[in-house]
């Protein structure tokens, strides 16, 4: 899918180094993935405790690390 964003061109440039890749396009779809399984981390650690019965196993939760 072709989208045009206006984005910080020095950011993008930290991306880039931090990440290791050369393509702009790969550098911002590595940070998207990368945040999007830092939210689900969160998501899940913010559950822990909070079931009396916490049914996950640990293969689930591998399964769960791994989607973007």
């Amino acid at each position: 899918m072709r989208t045009t964003l206006d984005l910080d061109p020095d950011l993008i440039e930290n991306v880039r180094r931090t990440t290791g890749l050369k393509i702009k396009k790969r550098a911002v779809e590595k940070a998207l993935r990368e945040y999007l399984k830092a939210k689900k981390c969160e998501e899940l650690a913010s559950l822990v405790g909070n079931y009396d019965e916490f049914e996950l196993t640990p293969e689930k939760l591998d399964e769960m690390r791994r989607e973007p």
